[in-house]
């Protein structure tokens, strides 16, 4: 990942670009780098792992401050500032209305509850849910933030993230029991990662809530890495129907993929 990154920055500091805005192009990727290194970076360290020069990062950054978007902390490294909250708020709920659809079709195949998250920071936020027409049926509050070790969506979007990563973040969290078939250790969550790759599919059998399953994919090359899961009860979430279930949520997620894949181009266009 960083190596395409900084391929994409040395395109833009040589003029070949998009034919946008030089300074904006870099000013964003300022921003995903500082993303990517966890929220709080110095000017060194951009400019090694951008290529820019340290003037014209200043000048970048000191731009980025008076809008709100970075703020200065006191040990002169730079953070990302609290006016992009708003913008990432905004965009998750324009997120969930692109997969309603999606997401409706799953109801229609599966009969079960579908729902899309992403993962913010360490926590998972449920963005966009339709929910089943059983009676019985599961409900998640869109907005709803739970950790990703008791869910399937959680296992999807961390399924290959580097394993200190993942331990990191587990020992940020802790890893309490929702349920007795709650997986509580690193090393158990790390296997079950590892199941996840096997068969491109992530479970959460009764760990969340007793009584229910949910199965989960990610959902391939998203602009943000986000999953799409179904719910139901434990007695209609068979092994049977996970059989017929999965390679239905699998096309979906391609389909979704392809559609906010295309509405990202056409918004760079």
């Amino acid at each position: 990942m960083p190596t395409s990154s900084a391929s994409t920055t040395d395109a833009k500091s040589t003029g070949n670009s998009t034919g946008g805005v030089q300074s904006l192009e870099r000013a964003f990727d300022l921003l995903e780098r500082m993303a990517d290194a966890g929220g709080e970076v110095g000017l060194s360290e951009l400019s090694a792992s951008s290529g820019l020069p340290l003037p014209t990062i200043h000048r970048l950054m000191r731009t980025l401050v008076a809008c709100g978007y970075v703020r200065q902390q006191s040990n002169r490294r730079y953070a990302l500032g609290p006016r992009l909250i708003r913008l990432g708020e905004s965009a998750s709920r324009l997120l969930g209305t692109w997969a309603r659809p999606y997401l409706a079709r799953l109801v229609e195949e599966t009969g079960e509850t579908a729902n899309m998250a992403l993962l913010d920071g360490d926590e998972i936020v449920y963005v966009a849910q339709v929910p089943s027409k059983h009676s019985m049926r599961m409900f998640t509050e869109v907005g709803r933030r739970v950790l990703p070790h008791s869910t399937g969506v959680g296992k999807a979007l961390l399924a290959h993230t580097r394993a200190e990563e993942v331990r990191a973040l587990l020992a940020r969290t802790g890893m309490p029991a929702a349920t007795e078939k709650t997986i509580t250790t690193p090393d158990g969550f790390l296997a079950a990662l590892e199941q996840v790759r096997s068969t491109g599919y992530a479970v959460d059998d009764n760990e969340q809530e007793i009584g229910v399953r949910c199965l989960a994919v990610p959902v391939p090359d998203s602009p943000t890495a986000a999953a799409i899961s179904i719910s139901g009860p434990a007695g209609r979430v068979t092994e049977a129907a996970t059989e017929k279930i999965v390679p239905i949520l699998q096309e979906v997620a391609r389909e979704l993929s392809t559609a906010l894949v295309n509405t990202s181009g056409n918004n760079n266009g």
